[in-house]
């Protein structure tokens, strides 16, 4: 998962390490041609990368992921707008049943060409982070989880009234609503036991 953006200090520019063009999740720029205004729609279907969530939920690896996406040549680099679906599979914080949610978030990202990128560096601009392009190739899969992991709901419940579990046993209550323990006030249970030594001695 990427760590938090900055939004105080020099421009810190995330430059791709080595992008393999084969892969759903890198974009092909290049019929853009560096024209501000130019455009290209993407729309296609791609397996979850990993780590694609948090602890309690995400959506799992190589499940499918929706990608509906334009591509906008601007004076900076590429923009990329659109929006990202899929379906997270979780852990109830209250009863530990599996969570589902739908996932429908939209995407935005500016890739800026790397001359753009070296400038605004040296000039030490107060800007957010910036993506840098590898050749005429972007990667997606950074924005992804920058996109889809602060979506997803901090503490998961199966549903908003979940009663959880019994404390006494640790059965589901949704399952069993009737579900209860017999509760002695423990002075009757402390009375019960001195009968009980009483009992035995008159046995003996």
């Amino acid at each position: 998962m990427a760590g938090p953006r900055s939004t105080r200090g020099p421009l810190a520019v995330q430059r791709p390490v080595r992008l393999d063009p084969r892969s759903p999740l890198v974009l092909d720029t290049h019929e853009l041609s560096r024209r501000p205004g130019s455009t290209r729609t993407v729309q296609r279907t791609v397996g979850a990368p990993e780590d694609l969530g948090t602890d309690v939920i995400g959506i799992p690896t190589g499940t499918d992921v929706e990608l509906d996406v334009r591509l906008e040549a601007v004076v900076e680099g590429v923009l990329v707008t659109g929006s990202v679906r899929g379906r997270a599979i979780g852990e109830c914080v209250r009863c530990l049943g599996e969570v589902v949610e739908n996932v429908d978030v939209p995407l935005v990202e500016l890739y800026v060409y790397p001359e753009r990128a070296a400038v605004a560096a040296e000039d030490g601009d107060d800007e957010e982070d910036v993506r840098e392009f590898e050749d005429d190739l972007v990667d997606l899969e950074p924005a992804l989880r920058d996109t889809v992991v602060p979506a997803l709901p901090f503490q998961p419940l199966c549903r908003p009234d979940c009663p959880g579990l019994c404390s006494e046993c640790g059965a589901r209550l949704a399952d069993d609503p009737d579900h209860s323990h017999e509760m002695l006030d423990p002075r009757w249970s402390a009375l019960s036991g001195l009968l009980g030594s009483n009992d035995e001695t008159k046995e003996s």
